[in-house]
């Protein structure tokens, strides 16, 4: 269990911060920029619930959950013989995400457009949640390019996304309420 006794440490007053394992690094560090990334995707997260009804509540309370287990997993560089074993995404966690994806989208009005964020607030900070999970997957990418990570977390942080896209989709009647792209609409 995690106790904070105080809430600044002054240790990061020099533009550096710790990694789970210790090392410290800058604070625009890749890796600091994946997990803060996966931190404002669950900001979003905490958003869109104060706009869900049940369903969608729940789902987004365990993602939450999940979101953090994915910053702690990056947070802690691989390596061997660990003093303490790291937290790690599993595949039973994408998994979960895929089940959830499927059965939602079972639901949903055929797409005949691309969408625009909108319909209802809810919707609207999915899709800002969907983009954001997207930069965090775009800079766990980058990371794995760089330095070991677990993959799970990359497959999850992807399939997340698409989550938040059927979620909103779902929050907006199904698809029924959904901004649909008209190109050229403006010329």
């Amino acid at each position: 269990m995690v106790q904070l006794t105080r809430i600044y440490t002054r240790g990061g007053d020099k533009g550096k911060t710790s990694l789970g394992s210790g090392k410290r690094v800058d604070k625009h560090d890749l890796r600091v920029e994946a997990y803060g990334t996966v931190d404002e995707t669950n900001a979003i997260a905490g958003l869109v619930r104060l706009h869900s009804e049940e369903n969608v509540d729940e789902i987004l309370s365990r993602i939450q959950n999940d979101l953090f287990d994915l910053g702690a997993d990056l947070c802690c560089p691989e390596e061997e013989n660990p003093k303490y074993p790291p937290l790690r995404v599993t595949a039973e966690q994408v998994e979960r995400l895929e089940r959830e994806i499927d059965e939602i989208n079972a639901n949903l009005t055929p797409l005949k457009s691309f969408i625009l964020p909108g319909g209802s607030a809810a919707a609207a900070y999915l899709h800002q949640a969907r983009t954001v999970s997207r930069r965090a997957e775009r800079l766990i990418s980058a990371l794995g390019q760089v330095e070991e990570i677990n993959p799970e977390g990359l497959r999850y942080i992807n399939r997340l996304s698409d989550l938040f896209f059927v979620l909103a989709r779902h929050v907006n009647d199904n698809g029924a309420q959904d901004v649909l792209w008209i190109p050229g609409a403006n010329r």
